[in-house]
């Protein structure tokens, strides 16, 4: 889930996404304050609500972190506007420190490597351009879900014919203060725990 608000920009209305894909075809569905948005299925992929201050208790603009308590409060607007649908959110963190275990290079591309990556829970396949990355480092892992400060969204992806699940992140791409010019994913001091939640500024 992603959700973004703007009261100067588009007035007392949250946006919120619930799934990460853009359908090619919607359709939308009002039912009192909340604009349900669908997919071609009939699926729920997002939904606006209107009079968003009266349900939500807002501590910023621009995108909002997704915590228990927003989930509650979402789906309290969503059964006070007479909408029955369970609001399924992934709460664990999305930025988080990695290690790479391995780096092989990309069998189609020379500047591409296909890392593993354990991030804790799980082993992620990633590949990375990045020229200074090699196993054996502590680096910061954009996990599928995660809103880069650009306002871009990780998705499953498959670069030249190779499966990636996430991004290694540099400084400049976590927008961290005096990031170096220089191309290069950001590298971590062995303290950082693996698994770990990694904070980054949206």
């Amino acid at each position: 889930m992603n959700a973004f608000y703007n009261k100067q920009g588009i007035g007392d209305v949250l946006l919120v996404q619930l799934q990460t894909e853009k359908p090619e075809k919607i359709h939308t569905e009002m039912n009192g304050d909340v604009t349900l948005i669908k997919n071609s299925d009939g699926d729920i992929t997002g939904f606006n609500l209107f009079n968003a201050s009266q349900y939500i208790s807002f501590p910023e603009s621009g995108t909002i972190d997704v915590s228990e308590q927003l989930v509650t409060e979402l789906q309290n607007a969503l059964e006070k506007n007479s909408i029955d649908h369970l609001l399924e959110v992934d709460l664990s963190p999305k930025f988080v420190v990695g290690y790479v275990e391995s780096k092989e290079k990309h069998p189609n591309a020379d500047k591409l490597n296909v890392c593993q990556v354990d991030v804790g829970s799980e082993k992620l396949q990633i590949v990375c351009g990045a020229p200074n990355v090699e196993a054996g480092q502590k680096v910061v892992v954009a996990k599928v879900g995660a809103v880069m400060p650009s306002g871009m969204i990780i998705k499953d992806a498959e670069l030249r014919g190779v499966p990636s699940s996430g991004m290694i992140c540099s400084a400049k791409e976590l927008a961290l203060p005096d990031a170096p010019a220089e191309k290069g994913i950001l590298v971590l001091d062995n303290e950082n725990e693996v698994g770990s939640a990694f904070e980054v500024k949206a």
